[in-house]
């Protein structure tokens, strides 16, 4: 990751409400708050015709400049590591190949799901990875066609496309369901949260992973707001930043 940014977490705790005090279960709530634009404007390739199709790689939103529109918010993920939480139920999801883009651009599930990876542009892609967490390669398959890949192992798996350098994704495989993605106005709320000594993670698809130690008493809401990033003379923020691949 270029440069280093800075994570702060103000922790709070509340009363607990009625839903978080039975069985003595905790809820962690908050807001992430993004300070300044971390993603980097996307080179693309300008549209062309293939087959009498039209494929537009341009991105979907623009400002008045002509700048691409970047929901920040929408590329963060937050959620709890830790021994004892619920560690999820394998799923099967979807990363479509549309418009020479991967839709959607992230995709979280828990350890042991599959993700199909279905091809819905006139042209060929080839999709691999070349990450730790889990390498593979696809090969080439026209429309209408799909692969699918099973993920038995934690962590961040970066995906691209041999024939066009411009399409790239992130699959975030997490070992517990404790995760949620901010609203549009940067509040999160995870519940059901057993007492227990805990790392809030709080991920970003260009910034990386930030990872603060928190402690979690039964049947309590505890307030955490996240803010990304902070001034860098803030030396009492120290987090872990990690990136993978």
């Amino acid at each position: 990751m270029k440069g280093i940014l800075h994570l702060s977490i103000l922790v709070v705790c509340g009363a607990a409400t009625a839903v978080s005090a039975a069985a003595g279960q905790a809820t962690i709530t908050g807001r992430v708050v993004i300070g300044k634009a971390l993603t980097k404007k996307r080179v693309t390739m300008p549209s062309y015709q293939l087959r009498g199709a039209s494929v537009d790689s341009q991105e979907p939103e623009k400002s008045g400049k002509g700048a691409p529109v970047i929901d920040e918010l929408s590329r963060v993920v937050v959620y709890l590591e830790g021994s004892g939480l619920d560690p999820g139920t394998p799923t099967k999801a979807t990363l479509t190949q549309r418009n020479q883009r991967f839709d959607p651009e992230i995709v979280v599930i828990p350890v042991g799901s599959t993700v199909s990876f279905p091809n819905a542009d006139p042209i060929f892609h080839n999709i691999f990875s070349l990450s730790k967490v889990k390498q593979f390669d696809l090969g080439y398959y026209p429309a209408g066609q799909t692969r699918t890949v099973t993920f038995d192992r934690p962590g961040l798996v970066q995906v691209y496309c041999h024939l066009h350098a411009d399409m790239s994704a992130a699959i975030l495989v997490l070992p517990t369901a404790s995760w949620t993605r901010p609203a549009i106005d940067g509040n999160f709320s995870l519940p059901s949260i057993s007492a227990g000594i805990y790392d809030l993670v709080a991920w970003h698809r260009s910034a990386g992973f930030f990872r603060r130690r928190i402690t979690v008493s039964g049947g309590e809401t505890l307030t955490v707001d996240l803010m990304i990033p902070i001034k860098e003379q803030d030396s009492s923020a120290e987090p872990a930043a990690e990136s993978q691949r």
